[in-house]
């Protein structure tokens, strides 16, 4: 049986903790940034946990 490969844009994106949840960087740090806050701005470049509802999908295209 062949192995299942990774998903390439998955794991550039996403990564699993040690207790298994999916983080992902914060949307909307891409532009505009010169209208957002410095606030705005740290907490949107922190990572963030993923719902559960898209881990489950992330998971699976990660391979784990």
């Amino acid at each position: 049986m062949p192995k299942q490969k990774t998903h390439s844009g998955a794991k550039k994106r996403f990564k699993v903790t040690g207790s298994g949840k999916i983080m992902k960087q914060g949307a909307g740090m891409r532009h505009n940034l010169e209208v957002k806050s410095g606030k705005k701005k740290r907490e949107l470049n922190a990572e963030q946990v993923l719902a559960p509802a898209d881990a489950k999908v992330i998971k699976k295209l990660l391979g784990k």
